[in-house]
């Protein structure tokens, strides 16, 4: 199996979506319900080459994250890309700013979302 790519979502739809494309290119998916969810999972040393994050999510949104991944120094460590619904501009910078390397917008390509995972995980 590939490198871990955790994938973070709630909708079970889409965390199935993302999970088979990349499980597809050769990675191997773990998935997360929302922010705590992914967070506590990392913090406690869930070792993994990438997290693709949605920004609307109950309980901890990808933004907040972000930000509790940057205060803790994980972001170092792990390069986030979100992939949402949202197209707004002033939404995208503030991510860039939290510390986001990427952003998608849903619905997704799978050829570009698998060509954008492969690309972060191998540098």
């Amino acid at each position: 199996m590939g490198k871990r790519v955790l994938v973070v979502d709630d909708s079970q739809s889409i965390r199935q979506h993302v999970g088979a494309t990349l499980v597809a290119a050769g990675f191997e998916v773990v998935e997360a319900v929302d922010g705590v969810d992914a967070l506590e999972r990392l913090t406690a040393g869930l070792d993994v080459a990438l997290v693709l994050c949605d920004v609307n999510m109950p309980r901890l949104n990808g933004l907040e994250l972000l930000d509790k991944l940057q205060a803790q120094g994980l972001l170092a460590r792990v390069p986030v890309v979100m992939l949402t619904t949202e197209g707004q501009p002033t939404m995208m910078q503030r991510a860039k700013q939290a510390g986001a390397k990427g952003w998608i917008v849903k619905p997704f390509k799978p050829p570009l979302l698998v060509a954008a995972v492969q690309k972060l995980t191998s540098q």
